[in-house]
């Protein structure tokens, strides 16, 4: 799971090592607009045709994730997020029903993932710093305590009251691991209510297209996770669909040569171990963005079989940037070359 940093760090991180880059031409047609800004400690870009109301669609969508971060966000001590972890080991906490909802579906991912997605990860807080100038080890024996309070089976959901409660005192809830996911499924969902049918949206290491730009598909680069800033190994055709990646260059430090980052394996609190990065293709953005974490958990072969399980297409870079993918995906993309087999440039 993402380990925490300060906001600012968080969204310097998200620019410095997004996997993804939009890579669409400019074919003769209808002009885009691009607008940007800033939300959910990252980055996001909304890329619509040039129509009269596409500033004012725009607006709202920026304003759609501002209220998705007070709603969700662990970090701010006013959201019901925070609440439900104040309250571990005390009582349950009455929350909204948006919130309870993807809540419920964190909880059937973490079952479908059998813990390698969990959102009670954030029992881990505090323990890395990735950005410190001398970066140091957790205390072993502190990690295991940690870990031992992330279980999403303990998490108690109560439908008829909507009540979350965490019967553990310590036990924390954290949502950066399908947030983002959520929230782009949400944008869309606005625009396409908004009449818009082609549009591009891209936040952190995900993005959702829909339609077309200007007839031909949306192209998502995937960044080679030991390449530089901007070296792709692959380019997707993206059309009605969401692509997420999860990486181990976006926040990280190196002892001895062993990398650690900020990839988590809930199951030990430890970084996840055998893989470099995960890309995950689904119709589902909410879906896409669990699942490139769980699968950077799993590694490779429990990562391909828990996609295909899922419907969803995987490509992933191992340890060594040995590249493999799904059928569907290796069909689809442009492979550009092969990842960078050595450690290349931090």
């Amino acid at each position: 799971m993402p380990s925490p940093t300060s906001p600012r760090a968080r969204h310097l991180a998200a620019i410095a090592g997004a996997a993804l880059v939009a890579a669409s031409c400019a074919p003769a047609g209808p002009p885009f607009r691009t607008f940007s800004g800033e939300a959910m400690a990252t980055r996001w870009e909304i890329v619509l045709p040039e129509r009269a109301d596409a500033a004012a669609a725009a607006a709202r969508g920026f304003a759609r994730l501002e209220e998705l971060d007070l709603l969700l966000s662990e970090w701010k001590p006013s959201s019901p997020l925070s609440a439900i972890n104040r309250a571990a080991g005390v009582e349950p906490v009455a929350v909204p029903e948006e919130l309870y909802r993807l809540l419920e579906r964190a909880l059937e991912l973490g079952r479908r993932t059998d813990g390698a997605f969990d959102v009670s990860w954030a029992a881990l807080w505090g323990l890395w710093d990735f950005r410190a100038a001398a970066p140091e080890l957790p205390d072993p024996g502190t990690l295991a305590a940690r870990a031992r309070l992330v279980d999403y089976r303990a998490v108690r959901l109560d439908a008829a009251r909507r009540t979350v409660f965490l019967p553990r005192a310590g036990m924390k809830l954290g949502l950066g691991g399908i947030g983002k996911g959520y929230a782009l499924d949400a944008v869309a969902a606005m625009l396409e209510a908004d009449g818009f049918g082609d549009f591009l949206i891209v936040g952190g290491g995900q993005v959702v297209a829909r339609g077309t730009r200007a007839g031909r598909p949306w192209r998502v680069g995937l960044r080679d996770p030991r390449g530089g800033r901007g070296e792709y190994f692959a380019r997707v055709p993206l059309g009605d669909a969401s692509l997420s990646t999860t990486a181990d260059n976006e926040s990280f430090f190196e002892i001895d040569g062993v990398r650690f980052h900020h990839v988590l394996d809930p199951r030990t609190g430890w970084p996840s171990r055998g893989l470099r990065s995960a890309s995950v293709l689904h119709a589902d953005a909410t879906l896409a963005d669990a699942l490139s974490t769980a699968v950077m958990v799993l590694g490779r072969e429990r990562g391909l079989a828990l996609a295909r399980e899922l419907g969803a297409e995987v490509a992933t870079v191992d340890a060594a940037g040995v590249l493999e993918a799904s059928a569907g995906l290796a069909a689809r993309w442009q492979l550009l070359r092969l990842p960078r087999r050595g450690p290349g440039p931090p």
